[in-house]
């Protein structure tokens, strides 16, 4: 089985937010890889994974990283394939601020799509969808999610339904 999307992160410490994107994939059952690369540290090898990644089978790449958070462009300065960035709020993070501003604001000509701070979840929603659009197993997967969702806000509300007090109205 060879992965479809790639989950880089710029240090072990990031796992804890991305796993959650790696997670998502597994439920919707996307085969794929989960790597540890720096663009400060190990720059040459953020080029060659980026410029190969295609070559490799993969279609989606996702990105975290914190503080300056400068891999998720550095990537998509290598590749024309998707790359969904994660800002992480990490240790060396001003609120996580710096990492959402890095990766949203990209120079014209290399887009990545940016999720919420943390929001590797998302991320692997995201590059599900894309994975979607030619492949009719992964989209039907990715609308039983969202009906899940549909029908656990259905339940809340007749949940909330039951809440009583004197002046509610519903």
């Amino acid at each position: 089985m060879k992965p479809l999307v790639s989950i880089i992160m710029g240090s072990t410490s990031d796992l804890p937010v991305m796993e959650k994107a790696a997670k998502i994939l597994n439920d919707f059952e996307i085969p794929f890889e989960i790597n540890a690369l720096s663009a400060h540290r190990t720059p040459e090898q953020v080029k060659e994974f980026a410029s190969n990644a295609y070559k490799n089978g993969i279609r989606v790449i996702i990105a975290g990283a914190g503080g300056a958070a400068h891999l998720p462009g550095v990537i998509a300065a290598f590749t024309p394939l998707p790359v969904i960035g994660v800002p992480i709020k990490a240790s060396i993070s001003i609120d996580g601020w710096d990492s959402l501003l890095s990766i949203v604001q990209m120079p014209p000509g290399i887009p990545v799509a940016t999720v919420g701070l943390d929001g590797a979840q998302n991320a692997g929603i995201l590059a599900a969808q894309i994975l979607g659009a030619g492949d009719e197993k992964i989209y039907e997967k990715v609308s039983n999610y969202k009906k899940k969702l549909e029908s656990k806000i259905t339940k809340a509300n007749e949940e909330l339904a039951m809440v009583k007090y004197e002046y509610k109205t519903n």
